[in-house]
């Protein structure tokens, strides 16, 4: 049997449960700047949130009710309205970016980071941790033994050949029921 016309993913849900699953996560998005879902979430989920930006950027009545009916809380309706989508003014589309993390260590199913394009938070600490750069800032110092010891301390350690051994995780064998 073809699956043409069977739109959109289904999440082993009933409907009113995948409305209530993508309305949560793009709340979330709203509110904390980025999620990080498993890749299928976030497919379905940056469509959706892409519309209610759209909405949002309109900024009159009816659109701001569209955003409300679209999230799950009011804050987040108003956060998006009103703070959020005049700093995405320049764009037309493609607000969100979808990147993938990493395996979940339960499943081993493929995690993403649904983020905003461009900085909406204002500042560096909000910012998610991969588009952080880290610098380490060593001190001012006169004494040349301290000014020593920061350099020391700021210079990367180099890992042994005899210590790379541990940096990796056992292997566990699995044996089927039966077996010895």
């Amino acid at each position: 049997m073809h699956r043409h016309g069977y739109k959109g993913r289904k999440f082993g849900r009933e409907t009113d449960q995948r409305r209530a699953l993508i309305k949560g996560l793009a709340t979330s998005l709203v509110v904390y700047g980025s999620i990080e879902t498993t890749i299928e979430k976030a497919k379905a989920v940056v469509p959706y949130a892409e519309k209610l930006i759209t909405k949002a950027k309109r900024g009159d009545l009816h659109g701001r009710r569209q955003v409300i009916a679209g999230l799950s809380t009011i804050d987040a309706a108003q956060k998006l309205v009103d703070e959020i989508a005049p700093k995405l003014g320049g764009r037309t589309s493609g607000h969100l970016r979808i990147v993938r993390t990493r395996q979940r260590v339960g499943d081993n199913a493929q995690l993403a980071r649904v983020s905003f394009v461009d900085n909406i938070l204002g500042d560096d600490s909000k910012q998610p941790i991969a588009d952080r750069k880290v610098t380490a800032k060593a001190e001012p110092t006169h004494d040349p033994k301290k000014a020593a010891t920061a350099k020391k301390a700021a210079t990367p350690k180099s890992v042994k050949a005899s210590d790379k051994h541990l940096s990796h995780k056992p292997t566990v064998t699995v044996r089927k029921s039966g077996e010895r």
